[in-house]
């Protein structure tokens, strides 16, 4: 009975040693347990942002150091839940097979959502995505297949609720409108939907320009562009993506002629960087009508975002608070965070995620867009675009070189693009 009583002793002290190393080597390591989280440790959730970068067209740097950014803010709080977020980047580099790669990256390193990214091949990337039911939160928006793939959950409208919204600003303001777009697929419907907004003032169609999307300068175009906006009060309209720049400033360099034409364009073609970048007050912009989807840059309702990227991100010059794109990848990860939180002590997956928003969880933005929700009677319905579940916009203008509020509040362009999609 001795006998047996030593060994006891001495397994249970044995068993009490080794916990107690194992539990001093768990403090120096972390074991996974995050500043400020309670309970036990938890699985990190890892999701992935990716934009391109260093490309001859579009470049939206700032969406994936935004992510990264945000990973840095929400994981000194003590993650999400208590869980780090983990954030992936990927440059989809304007390329079909970048794109694709990102997306097989994504269910290889088996994140739980794609989140605030901006492509524009939704048909290269949406596939790997679909196959493996991993949710895309809040993309830019800028091709229809965010709005038909039943894995993807966008925040606005895209380029068709901003061209609708540009088509209704401007049918009050331009006796005749030229529109300059990409001569692509995606930019062969943008003269519908202008048009369909254009209508809401009994406006005539606009003047169908299309143009390259990656050309240095866009001489001919402009020069049509101000022949067909007519003899006075005409407007004309661009959205280029990142080369609207190059358009405009061929319009300036145009020989005068007399007439006082004005300029417009959508939120994302131009912005306050770019404003800023080509003269502000004194630049090609002063006086422009602008569509977006988000309040204008200076409004109180960015000031969380702004605090974040000057606490975690001061350094960072990829990250400007004013662009469209660093604006939509803050709003998606709000998103991620509420979906987050909405699971509780459940396992974190990219199925459950993808339930969690069809099932109506409901995502408060603080005013940055209408409140967000994703079931079937949430979404517009349209052919093209059925998912679209926030069609409001806002009008901007350009004054002393700032882009100001040119009308209070959202303007609801669902109606609108009802009537674009049964053209």
């Amino acid at each position: 009975m001795t006998g047996t009583g030593r060994r006891r002793s001495t397994t249970t002290l044995s068993l009490i040693r080794t916990a107690a190393a194992l539990g001093s080597a768990c403090l120096l390591a972390g074991c996974g347990v995050l500043p400020g989280a309670t309970g036990g440790s938890r699985d990190p959730i890892t999701v992935m942002t990716w934009a391109p970068e260093n490309t001859r067209a579009t470049n939206m740097p700032g969406m994936p150091a935004m992510g990264q950014a945000y990973a840095r803010w929400i994981n000194s709080r003590g993650g999400i839940n208590g869980r780090e977020l983990r954030v992936l980047t990927c440059n989809e580099g304007n390329e079909p097979a970048a794109a694709a790669a990102c997306a097989r990256r994504a269910v290889q390193e088996d994140v739980v959502a794609v989140v605030g990214s901006y492509s524009q091949n939704g048909r290269a990337f949406m596939p790997p995505l679909e196959a493996a039911d991993i949710p895309y939160i809040g993309g830019y928006g800028i091709t229809d297949d965010e709005f038909r793939s039943p894995v993807s959950y966008p925040v606005n409208g895209g380029q068709a609720a901003l061209l609708a919204g540009n088509g209704i600003q401007l049918a009050d303001s331009c006796d005749r409108v030229s529109l300059v777009r990409p001569d692509s697929i995606t930019g062969a419907d943008l003269p519908y939907i202008l048009n369909s907004g254009l209508a809401q003032g009994h406006h005539r169609t606009a003047a169908d320009i299309p143009a390259a999307e990656d050309a240095g300068e866009y001489t001919d175009e402009a020069r049509q562009s101000r022949k067909r906006a007519g003899e006075e009060g005409g407007c004309v309209t661009a959205a280029l993506g990142e080369h609207t720049a190059n358009f405009f400033d061929s319009f300036r360099r145009l020989p005068p002629d007399g007439r006082d034409v004005k300029v417009s364009s959508v939120l994302g073609s131009v912005d306050q960087p770019l404003v800023d970048r080509t003269g502000g007050a004194n630049g090609p912009f002063e006086g422009a009508y602008i569509t977006g989807w988000y309040p204008e840059a200076g409004d109180e309702r960015w000031n969380g975002m702004k605090q974040v990227i000057r606490e975690h991100a001061f350094a960072d010059n990829r990250i400007d608070p004013a662009d469209a794109g660093v604006q939509t990848t803050w709003i998606a990860y709000t998103v991620l965070t509420r979906v987050v939180e909405s699971l509780g002590d459940e396992e974190i997956t990219a199925s459950r995620i993808g339930q969690a928003l069809t099932r109506g969880v409901q995502v408060d933005t603080g005013g940055l867009t209408p409140p967000l929700r994703w079931r079937y009677e949430d979404m517009l319905g349209t052919p093209g675009t059925p998912r679209i579940v926030n069609h409001q916009v806002t009008f901007q203008v350009v004054r002393k070189g700032r882009l100001v509020a040119h009308k209070d509040g959202f303007v609801d362009v669902g109606p609108t693009l009802r009537k674009a999609a049964a053209l």
